[in-house]
């Protein structure tokens, strides 16, 4: 069986990653048998509205520092003073069995897993300007005034990063830009190597040749 492909989503916050994700799936876009998203780490406080296990999983630094020492984040990154990290147990099993990973990382863990991982394709989300993205941060109304004024001024060296990807996808609109996502992942999926295996056995049934 061939091996699943990571799909690694990075933007700058407030540039629309998390509504992106959810219409792809909420839309099905992708098949959900042979894609999975991972739910990472994080050391944040939940905003208004986030579940704990379905968000994201919400561990105290503690925890977090347990888990990275004993070798059980795929990568892990301190971003805006707070931990966030991939655990390889949310990764693995899936990849092992064929099915495509979907992650939302910031750059410094995007660099470490498109270094390490084998498979692992970078995706970068450009919000259409400045002022919008200000728009989005001040208008989603999670984050205290201090808090977004951190966010905007590593922005523009978030961004400059995107030269590290594979993929870039401007957001003028989610709905769009989730489809663009979606037709990556399905390029990459019907490349020939991801399906010799089913081509093999599908000839398998076939009289064998005379010549």
């Amino acid at each position: 069986m061939e091996r699943g492909s990571l799909f690694i989503l990075s933007a700058p916050s407030g540039a629309g990653k998390s509504t992106v994700i959810r219409e792809l799936l909420g839309q099905e876009m992708v098949p959900t048998d042979s894609l999975r998203f991972s739910i990472s780490h994080t050391t944040r406080p939940a905003r208004r509205g986030e579940t704990n296990g379905k968000d994201y999983h919400f561990v105290d630094e503690g925890r977090f520092h347990a888990m990275a020492e004993a070798g059980e984040f795929l990568e892990w990154a301190r971003v805006h003073g707070n931990l966030y990290g991939t655990s390889r147990g949310a990764v693995e099993p899936f990849l092992a069995r064929g099915i495509d990973m979907l992650l939302e990382i910031d750059v410094q863990g995007a660099e470490q897993v498109m270094e390490r991982a084998d498979g692992a394709y970078g995706v970068f989300l450009v919000p259409p300007s400045y002022a919008e993205l200000e728009r989005r941060l001040r208008g989603r109304g999670l984050d205290e005034a201090s808090v977004v004024a951190r966010r905007l001024a590593v922005s523009a060296w978030e961004i400059k990063r995107y030269v590290k990807y594979d993929y870039v996808i401007i957001n003028l609109d989610a709905a769009l830009a989730a489809r663009a996502l979606a037709a990556i992942i399905l390029e990459k999926r019907y490349q020939r190597q991801r399906r010799t295996d089913e081509v093999e056995a599908i000839l398998a049934d076939f009289p064998a040749e005379d010549c």
